[in-house]
């Protein structure tokens, strides 16, 4: 069971990362917001339409169960019509203007971060998949605002200066080894070593279960993980098969398997 400091903590750096994005976000012209990001060609409205929505999702399995079942049905029956998530979220802001996607995001992070922190002890949170316990949540959170955040800093040729907000995104990388093996239907090694240099220029570490290691920069794995860089463009080390291949296929997030970002297609780290 989650201590309710560390989830205060996470629920800070949640808050946090949204905050950051949506300083940059709000700054950007008209234009801007129409521009393809190198995430499936999604606009930066795309992007922030997509954590809006995700926000919104959580929202309600916190306020009512049976109408987040509801929800998913409906979801459920457009995509089965060809429909996917993020055309779903396009036609219901149809007509309605940046500044005004821009509001409705900003309050739905905030408040469903307030209802994470709020959350009882041991409180689990329904999803699309297995429920999830509340730190896993917002971590899950976290990183894909840190990632789809990265799309659009990438759009406009930006570098992000790190935080200590990135270990929560490598952490999860880490976690999600297995993950990302079986969901391609590939046999699960013993996971390697992993040990990054964060920000701060102290050491992370993760002890392995087997042979090899990743060492390297803690922002270069979170991209690699979160399929933002191809690892031949970072400067993370790996030794052993397994290893090497983690760094081929590694997903952290759910879904079907995705590909990662082409080596090269993406600014220098």
């Amino acid at each position: 069971m989650a201590d309710p400091s560390t989830v205060v903590a996470l629920c800070e750096d949640l808050l946090a990362e949204n905050r950051e994005l949506d300083g940059f976000v709000s700054g950007l012209a008209d234009a801007d917001w129409k521009r393809p990001t190198p995430f499936f060609d999604w606009t930066a409205r795309d992007q922030i339409l997509h954590l809006h929505q995700v926000d919104n999702f959580g929202l309600v399995s916190l306020d009512d169960r049976d109408a987040f079942a509801a929800m998913v049905e409906d979801i459920r029956a457009q995509q089965a019509e060809g429909i996917e998530l993020s055309e779903q979220v396009r036609r219901e802001f149809a007509g309605i203007s940046d500044a005004e996607v821009l509001k409705t995001w900003r309050k739905g992070y905030e408040n469903i971060v307030q209802q994470l922190r709020d959350a009882p002890e041991g409180y689990r949170v329904v999803w699309f998949g297995p429920e999830m316990g509340v730190l896993s949540f917002a971590t899950a959170r976290l990183m894909e605002v840190w990632a789809h955040g990265q799309d659009i800093y990438d759009l406009f040729g930006v570098e992000r200066k790190p935080t200590g907000r990135v270990r929560h995104i490598c952490d999860l990388g880490v976690r999600t080894f297995g993950w990302s093996f079986r969901n391609r239907g590939l046999e699960v090694s013993a996971r390697p070593d992993v040990r990054l240099t964060p920000p701060s220029g102290d050491e992370w570490d993760w002890p392995g279960e087997g042979q090899g290691s990743v060492r390297g920069p803690a922002l270069d794995f979170a991209m690699v993980v979160t399929q933002r860089r191809a690892f031949e463009d970072t400067a993370l080390v790996a030794e052993g098969d397994a290893a090497k291949k983690w760094l081929e296929i590694a997903q952290c997030f759910a879904g079907a398997p995705q590909e990662r970002a082409a080596p090269g297609s993406r600014p220098a780290l």
